[in-house]
């Protein structure tokens, strides 16, 4: 996007932009106005915080307290007061509020992961008094904004392919579930050992982003993923199945290169021997 990942540098753009020079327009009167009148035109039930900022929650969330040096995950839309699109966001970006503008890093703060609403921003806690990267000088911001919950919805997608494809899966207790084909009769692994599997990895729509070939690889199980360090102990020798794996016990809120943040990853494995 081109405002909220520029980071801590804007943090620092705007301080410099909105208290230290002395021949700069201070915007904040006439932004409280602009906002004021907002919530009056949209009927909006608003707070105000004492900074400037005005939130509106819809849903607080239920899910884990954000703070000031949270890593949280968000879908957004932003405008500017006249409706005008700024920005939209609709699959979600990551990021920590260490690292974002200061409405955000303040707003964000009354919202639980879950939660909903709007962030009405005044100039000086967004890009400041001066024209920045296509936003003009002075500007308000809204954003309407989801705070989303990776382990509620990593856990509703899995519970639904299970259903959709049918399986026999078993919960495990910390968000991973996993399907025995067959058990196998040599030996088990534990946390630590060394384990010859040939696998697949997909996600819940099927696209395959990573297999194996007929021969496997061998790995230490305390060099992987949470999932399969913790799945293939549920597995003997000559065993066969599934790990469903939330991102939790993946590749996190931030993915890699190939795998987007707070993705599901399914994985068909064979354990071949435990070495």
């Amino acid at each position: 996007m081109k405002s909220l990942f520029i980071a801590l540098f804007v943090v620092l753009f705007v301080s410099c932009n909105s208290d230290d020079d002395s021949n700069t327009k201070d915007y904040r009167a006439e932004n409280e106005q602009e906002i004021l009148a907002y919530i009056e035109q949209n009927n909006l039930d608003a707070e105000a915080t004492g900074t400037g900022l005005y939130y509106v929650i819809d849903e607080v969330g239920a899910g884990a307290n954000i703070t000031a040096a949270s890593d949280v995950s968000v879908r957004y839309k932003g405008s500017y007061t006249d409706g005008t699109l700024l920005e939209e966001n609709t699959d979600g970006v990551s990021f920590n509020l260490q690292q974002v503008i200061p409405g955000w890093k303040e707003g964000l703060q009354y919202f639980n992961e879950g939660g909903s609403g709007m962030l009405l921003i005044p100039s000086h806690l967004a890009y400041g008094s001066e024209d920045f990267n296509g936003i003009p000088g002075g500007s308000v911001l809204i954003f309407e904004i989801e705070v989303i919950d990776y382990e509620v919805e990593n856990e509703e997608e899995i519970v639904a392919y299970i259903a959709d494809n049918n399986l026999d899966a078993t919960a495990s207790g910390s968000g991973l579930y996993y399907v025995i084909e067959e058990e196998g009769t040599g030996a088990q692994p534990e946390a630590d050992s060394n384990v010859t599997v040939v696998y697949k990895g997909y996600f819940t729509n099927g696209t395959v982003f990573d297999e194996s070939d007929e021969l496997g690889i061998s790995i230490n199980l305390n060099q992987v993923i949470p999932g399969w360090t913790e799945g293939m102990q549920y597995f003997k020798e000559g065993g066969s199945g599934k790990l469903l794996i939330p991102s939790s016990l993946a590749y996190g809120r931030y993915g890699n290169s190939t795998i987007p943040g707070g993705a599901v990853v399914i994985f068909d494995v064979n354990l071949k021997s435990v070495n």
